[in-house]
Protein backbone atom coordinates (compact mmCIF):
# COMPACT_ATOMS: atom_id res chain seq x y z
CA UNK A 1 0.00 0.00 0.00
CA UNK A 2 1.40 3.34 -1.14
CA UNK A 3 4.99 1.53 -1.49
CA UNK A 4 4.93 0.12 1.85
CA UNK A 5 4.89 -3.94 2.63
CA UNK A 6 2.02 -4.78 4.79
CA UNK A 7 2.58 -8.90 4.46
CA UNK A 8 4.73 -11.39 3.96
CA UNK A 9 5.44 -15.17 4.63
CA UNK A 10 7.70 -17.99 4.08
CA UNK A 11 8.12 -21.76 4.99
CA UNK A 12 10.14 -21.84 8.05
CA UNK A 13 12.62 -24.80 8.28
CA UNK A 14 12.03 -26.47 11.09
CA UNK A 15 14.72 -29.29 11.39
CA UNK A 16 17.63 -28.17 13.76
CA UNK A 17 20.45 -30.57 11.49
CA UNK A 18 19.15 -29.07 8.00
CA UNK A 19 18.93 -24.96 9.75
CA UNK A 20 22.94 -25.71 11.44
CA UNK A 21 23.56 -26.86 7.91
CA UNK A 22 22.22 -23.80 6.14
CA UNK A 23 24.27 -21.35 9.20
CA UNK A 24 27.34 -23.12 8.25
CA UNK A 25 26.84 -22.74 4.69
CA UNK A 26 26.44 -18.84 5.17
CA UNK A 27 30.02 -19.41 6.83
CA UNK A 28 29.35 -19.42 10.23
CA UNK A 29 31.11 -21.52 13.25
CA UNK A 30 29.52 -23.78 15.29
CA UNK A 31 30.25 -21.54 18.92
CA UNK A 32 28.60 -18.54 16.04
CA UNK A 33 25.85 -20.83 15.62
CA UNK A 34 25.29 -21.26 19.07
CA UNK A 35 26.13 -17.81 20.58
CA UNK A 36 23.38 -16.15 17.79
CA UNK A 37 20.79 -18.58 17.00
CA UNK A 38 21.26 -21.27 20.12
CA UNK A 39 17.60 -20.41 21.11
CA UNK A 40 15.96 -21.05 17.41
CA UNK A 41 17.90 -24.77 17.31
CA UNK A 42 17.23 -25.40 20.82
CA UNK A 43 13.65 -24.54 20.30
CA UNK A 44 13.65 -27.08 17.15
CA UNK A 45 14.87 -29.75 19.24
CA UNK A 46 11.50 -29.81 20.62
CA UNK A 47 9.86 -30.93 17.37
CA UNK A 48 8.16 -27.82 16.01
CA UNK A 49 6.31 -28.86 12.89
CA UNK A 50 6.48 -26.97 9.65
CA UNK A 51 5.10 -24.28 9.65
CA UNK A 52 4.76 -21.30 7.17
CA UNK A 53 1.98 -18.36 6.31
CA UNK A 54 1.85 -15.23 6.00
CA UNK A 55 1.87 -12.72 8.65
CA UNK A 56 0.11 -9.34 8.09
CA UNK A 57 2.15 -5.97 8.68
CA UNK A 58 -0.91 -4.62 11.24
CA UNK A 59 1.98 -1.72 12.35
CA UNK A 60 2.58 -1.18 8.75
CA UNK A 61 -1.59 -0.63 8.13
CA UNK A 62 -1.94 1.79 10.98
CA UNK A 63 1.10 3.35 9.79
CA UNK A 64 -0.45 4.37 6.68
CA UNK A 65 -4.16 4.61 7.64
CA UNK A 66 -2.58 7.65 10.07
CA UNK A 67 -0.67 9.02 7.30
CA UNK A 68 3.03 8.57 9.76
CA UNK A 69 5.93 8.31 8.01
CA UNK A 70 7.93 5.70 10.20
CA UNK A 71 7.18 2.18 11.80
CA UNK A 72 8.30 4.10 15.42
CA UNK A 73 5.61 6.70 14.99
CA UNK A 74 3.54 3.49 15.83
CA UNK A 75 5.21 0.99 17.62
CA UNK A 76 6.95 0.99 21.41
CA UNK A 77 10.60 0.81 21.24
CA UNK A 78 12.32 -0.57 22.63
CA UNK A 79 10.32 -4.04 23.68
CA UNK A 80 11.03 -3.88 26.86
CA UNK A 81 11.82 -1.06 29.54
CA UNK A 82 16.07 -1.49 29.55
CA UNK A 83 15.86 -1.03 25.61
CA UNK A 84 16.40 -5.56 25.55
CA UNK A 85 15.04 -7.92 23.41
CA UNK A 86 14.84 -11.32 26.15
CA UNK A 87 14.33 -13.97 23.34
CA UNK A 88 17.11 -13.41 21.01
CA UNK A 89 19.44 -11.68 23.98
CA UNK A 90 19.42 -8.49 21.38
CA UNK A 91 21.05 -5.94 21.64
CA UNK A 92 24.48 -8.22 21.76
CA UNK A 93 28.46 -8.07 20.92
CA UNK A 94 29.24 -7.14 17.00
CA UNK A 95 31.83 -9.08 15.71
CA UNK A 96 34.97 -7.43 13.96
CA UNK A 97 33.70 -9.03 10.95
CA UNK A 98 30.36 -7.70 10.69
CA UNK A 99 31.67 -4.63 11.53
CA UNK A 100 33.65 -4.59 8.52
CA UNK A 101 31.46 -6.21 6.45
CA UNK A 102 29.18 -2.88 7.21
CA UNK A 103 31.83 -0.30 6.94
CA UNK A 104 31.28 0.62 10.48
CA UNK A 105 33.96 1.85 12.86
CA UNK A 106 33.79 2.01 16.83
CA UNK A 107 35.08 4.72 18.76
CA UNK A 108 36.15 4.44 21.86
CA UNK A 109 35.38 7.60 24.22
CA UNK A 110 37.23 7.65 27.03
Amino acid sequence: MNGIELSSGSIRITDPVLQARIFALLGLTEEDIARKFGFLINAFRFGAPPHGGMGIGLDRLIMQLLGCESLRDVVAFPKVQNATEPMTNCPSAVDTTQLFDLGIQLLDME
